[in-house]
């Protein structure tokens, strides 16, 4: 039995949903806005997160919603079902959008099927929730500084951390951010168009990125004429994250990956992501759970997917108080304790 057959029979009985909007002030400058979706069924709720970027298009949700989720289904026919409804009353500004919002309305009808059946995911899939080793993924600001390094350390001395390499970081910097032992990831955001993040393909910053951090896994480089025979010989250490959105896209790879970054809200529905997980098990991929600056539950759910199926991996699936501009002093450090009694997706 596959992983989404494992689930794809449970019942479902929706009757009314209800839209929850959140915001916060993120350390990378920007407010985040997500909205939850809260599907009610049969004295239940079940809870997903929208992690759509463009705080316009959360806006336009609340301010236009009308959907007819109601019905009895199994989880399957309901995932069916949403495959002919306009989830956007505008388009979005983002396409990737469609997938977030997508993901976000089945995770709460998964959350809600699971709790109607009166067991969690875990059982569901015949797997155990295991203790969450995560990093702390962190940019350094403009100009790029140690400083938000030795925020983080100052509360938690023993943190991990996934960083974003970007042209302005100096030799000194990179340095001294060797010297921590502590990089794990390098996110060189070479697959982004279009976004404020985007890293264009930058041979002297990906030899230094290489040469620097020769242990850490390195994430969505741009390959290019010049930047390719950087990574001859080292491809094992190369991790996957925009570009996957399913089975289909992890084949389209320009080599065979050792890495992914598996995040659900790309998959867009619950079959896309487990039916990838099965792959990758089946191909001896080496998996690690990442975030989209979640608000609510669904930064609950990519722990809970860490927690089941790569808990040891280096997770970039902080609590996401490490995301503040200001850091509070009793943050978690790593692991994170399993949930101890799980309903629903947690």
């Amino acid at each position: 039995m596959t992983l989404y057959e494992a689930v794809a029979d449970l019942p479902l009985v929706v009757d009314d949903y209800r839209l929850r909007r959140h915001e916060r002030d993120t350390s990378s400058g920007f407010t985040r806005v997500t909205t939850v979706f809260e599907l009610h069924g049969d004295g239940h709720v079940g809870r997903g997160e929208d992690v759509t970027y463009d705080a316009d298009d959360h806006d336009a949700l609340q301010a236009a919603h009308d959907y007819d989720f109601d019905g009895e289904y199994t989880f399957d026919e309901f995932s069916t079902m949403l495959d002919d409804v306009e989830l956007f009353p505008e388009p979005p500004g983002q396409q990737a959008a469609r997938h977030y919002r997508r993901w976000g309305v089945e995770s709460a009808a998964l959350d809600l099927a699971l709790r109607q059946a009166g067991t969690n995911l875990g059982d569901a899939l015949g797997r155990s929730y295991d203790p969450v080793r995560f990093v702390v993924s962190t940019r350094l600001g403009e100009p790029p500084t140690f400083d938000r390094i030795a925020a983080i350390q100052a509360v938690n001395p023993t943190a991990e951390f996934k960083l974003d390499p970007v042209s302005e970081w100096s030799d000194e910097l990179i340095a001294d951010l060797a010297d921590t032992g502590a990089v794990r990831l390098l996110d060189l955001k070479g697959q982004y168009e279009g976004t404020e993040v985007d890293q264009p393909a930058d041979p002297d910053l990906y030899r230094h990125v290489l040469e620097g951090f020769p242990d850490a896994v390195v994430e969505d480089p741009a390959l290019t004429d010049e930047t390719r025979p950087l990574f001859d010989g080292q491809e094992d250490r190369v991790s996957w994250d925009y570009p996957i959105t399913g089975i289909e896209s992890v084949d389209a790879l320009p080599f065979e990956p050792d890495w992914l970054n598996i995040k659900p809200s790309r998959f867009g529905t619950a079959e896309s992501l487990l039916d990838t997980l099965d792959y990758c098990e089946d191909h001896d991929i080496s998996l690690y759970g990442g975030g989209q600056f979640e608000l609510a539950v669904g930064r609950g759910h990519i722990q809970a997917l860490a927690s089941l199926f790569y808990p040891d991996a280096p997770n970039d699936v902080a609590p996401a108080g490490y995301n503040d501009p200001d850091l509070d002093d009793d943050l978690p450090a790593s692991p994170l304790a399993p949930p101890t009694n799980p309903v629903g997706i947690l």
